[in-house]
């Protein structure tokens, strides 16, 4: 085999797509995009995202399922930047294939990264990523299922904002509102509710509080004040 040299060849001006390289794919992203089609994923958080979008104004936004997947991507290689993200989207053939973009079509720059992450609440990026866990749990790809804080073993899938109430099974955003109509607030918005919430001594008490995702977890107070929910001891009971 003769010694190949770098010729520096000059790009043609026209190339068919069928003459372009093809890239076989990455079998984690494969595999990740297989299992996120069995769940619906797409369908899941178009409908979660639709309410903050307008109806008919406006030239269709990059879809809900691109847009999340290109956050996946991120946590999966370390990127913490937005800037990072879309760099390697575009750099690689193989996330290009894992977003469902053809290789004639440029994938999302930064910028609209960045105004898709302001329109969508907090709340809706914890559900995707709730529903992905969830994913995984069921297929068994999880390869553990507590994480340790303080000493303390905390549950992946419980989380202190999912739970309520046992006696009327209200969660904390309907619990405190109940609490504010009592003192005569009525019709509070969502930052009304944090600022109540913020201001008042709380309690959770384990007998009158749970986690309906997972009964089997208490709620325990960390040596830094905070709350969360876990298995051995410390709980408030």
């Amino acid at each position: 085999m003769a010694l190949g040299r770098r010729s520096g060849e000059q790009q043609d001006q026209w190339v068919a797509t069928c003459d372009l390289p093809k890239s076989p794919g990455h079998p984690f992203y494969a595999k990740l995009n297989r299992l996120l089609d069995e769940a619906g994923f797409d369908k899941f958080v178009e409908d979660l995202c639709r309410p903050h979008y307008a109806k008919n104004l406006g030239r269709p936004g990059i879809p809900p399922g691109v847009y999340f997947r290109m956050l996946f991507i991120g946590y999966m290689e370390g990127l913490s930047s937005q800037r990072g993200i879309a760099w390697r989207c575009s750099d690689s053939r193989s996330l290009q294939s894992f977003l469902g973009y053809p290789i004639t079509k440029a994938t999302p720059d930064h910028s609209s990264l960045s105004v898709i992450r302001v329109r969508l609440p907090l709340e809706v990026h914890e559900a995707v990523f709730t529903f992905v866990l969830s994913i995984a749990k069921l297929k068994k790809l999880l390869k553990g299922n507590t994480v340790a804080v303080d000493s303390t073993l905390i549950e992946a899938d419980a989380a202190m904002k999912s739970i309520v109430r046992r006696d009327t099974g209200d969660d904390w955003k309907e619990y405190v509102r109940k609490l504010m109509a009592e003192e005569g607030i009525e019709d509070p918005t969502d930052e009304d509710i944090r600022k109540f919430d913020k201001k008042r001594k709380k309690k959770v008490p384990n007998k009158e509080w749970m986690s309906p995702n997972d009964p089997d977890a208490r709620i325990a107070k960390m040596k830094d004040g905070r709350t969360h929910t876990a298995y051995d001891g410390g709980a408030c009971n």
